[in-house]
């Protein structure tokens, strides 16, 4: 047995000397999987967790208004969301730094700071969307939310302060596999499968044609599926993680696998919807359309829509949290990493922690204007999206910095693609919510 002492390179401070026991393996196969192993978790972690509170109701509502029609949408909102992250995988590998330390690094203080605070204040206001999901999921299951939600919120912190990146990535992954049970959900009940293969494969309008209420939840479900956390989440967890050039392509086959379950999932919910519209109820949120599911299936549906509500929530806060952190402490230059214990980086948990409590104890608040908060969230997202893809398709065309890992002229064609399409998206979305009577028939 032999010790390695290791030197995080996005906070520059010597971790603990781990033991370390020496063995062979022959096996190419294994060698390949055990790597794999050791990669996975950043890239299916980032995708799971955008599976938030909102995507639940977002896509459960897709499928409650308009059944499997809209089910293609979200296939071809596969390689946006696998395209997008592979480039926070090269960039982060290839710096080992987070993005808002390289925003600063390459376009000075006023962008660094214009990132910055964006990434903070649409994280703070998502984080409290996702207290009220849980709050209206426990409502549902008779639990008290004034005792739910702080619990709730000391589990949230407690995960995150043992000082062991490791430990906290496992408790997670653990998480992300749970969303799987939307599987057992969806297809306990049983749904139409032509239809729903044709709802996939073949694009097709519902019943009316484009009408605005059709285009601004299209425009959701985009909005929902690619979030501006999501880049300064997976390369922070990089540094974290101290991943290297060698683990490229397991960090990308990590995301690929993220990327599917996400997708999946979503199909999932809306199937969840479909079903109840199907049996004739209306969509007022999620909470209620399982309560409305339950009433014509057994008790075991209702409980695992609501208990997977809050999985998806608890998932959106730990990581929407963290990636508050991990940028406010790169700015900084605090010490700002999972290895590190309480004592050795206090700033990097006072934010987290702060940001988790501040946000529970504003959804306790009574008559707290949630619904402000939640508009507010989407328009300041669709504000912050293309600018904070455009960063980092900047960022993937500096050689300097990334050498042969820096984007291919098919790289560019791809990300610029999406960016002008996520752009008029936003900008749409972000003025229908500003102003509903902008598009007639939407508001």
């Amino acid at each position: 047995m032999s010790n390695r002492t290791v030197v995080a390179p996005a906070s520059g401070v010597e971790t603990e000397v781990v033991p370390v026991r020496g063995r062979v393996v022959k096996s190419k196969w294994t060698r390949d999987l055990l790597t794999f192993l050791m990669v996975v978790g950043p890239g299916l972690i980032v995708m799971v967790a955008d599976n938030d509170a909102g995507a639940v109701s977002t896509y459960s509502q897709a499928g409650a208004q308009y059944g499997t029609h809209l089910l293609w949408v979200v296939l071809l909102l596969l390689p946006v969301t696998y395209f997008i992250q592979e480039m926070v995988v090269r960039l982060g590998i290839a710096t080992g730094k987070g993005h808002a330390a390289m925003i600063y690094q390459r376009f000075g203080n006023w962008w660094g700071l214009f990132s910055l605070v964006d990434l903070e204040l649409v994280n703070f206001l998502t984080l409290v969307t996702e207290f009220a999901a849980i709050d209206l999921a426990l409502n549902k299951m008779g639990v008290d939310p004034r005792i739910g939600v702080p619990l709730a919120a000391a589990g949230l912190v407690l995960i995150v302060v043992t000082g062991s990146y490791r430990r906290w990535e496992r408790t997670v992954v653990l998480l992300c596999l749970l969303d799987l049970v939307w599987f057992a959900v969806a297809f306990g009940l049983r749904p139409p499968v032509g239809q729903i293969v044709r709802g996939a494969l073949v694009p097709s309008m519902p019943a009316g044609g484009l009408t605005p209420d059709l285009m601004f939840l299209v425009i959701a479900i985009v909005g929902t599926t690619v979030a501006p956390w999501q880049l300064f989440f997976q390369q922070s967890s990089i540094a974290d993680k101290r991943l290297r050039f060698a683990d490229v392509k397991w960090a990308r086959l990590d995301t690929l696998m993220g990327a599917c379950i996400t997708i999946t999932v979503a199909g999932c919910m809306m199937i969840a919807g479909h079903a109840s519209r199907v049996h004739g109820f209306t969509f007022t949120d999620p909470a209620q359309m399982a309560v409305d599911i339950g009433s014509f299936t057994s008790g075991f549906f209702k409980n695992a829509i609501l208990l997977l509500m809050i999985n998806a929530a608890v998932l959106g806060t730990t990581a929407i949290s963290l990636s508050s952190a991990w940028a406010y402490g790169e700015v900084r230059g605090w010490p700002h990493s999972l290895q590190l214990p309480v004592r050795k980086a206090p700033g990097f948990y006072v934010v987290y922690v702060v940001s988790v409590g501040a946000a529970a104890g504003l959804v306790l608040i009574p008559r707290a204007p949630l619904q402000l908060i939640i508009l507010g969230v989407q328009v300041l997202a669709g504000v912050m999206l293309p600018s904070a893809i455009i960063f980092l398709q900047l960022l993937l065309n500096d050689k300097e910095l990334l050498g042969e890992y820096a984007n291919k002229p098919w790289n560019n064609w791809v990300n610029w693609t999406i960016i002008i399409v996520l752009f008029a998206l936003s900008l749409i979305l972000a003025a229908q919510v500003a102003a509903p009577n902008l598009f007639p028939g939407t508001a």
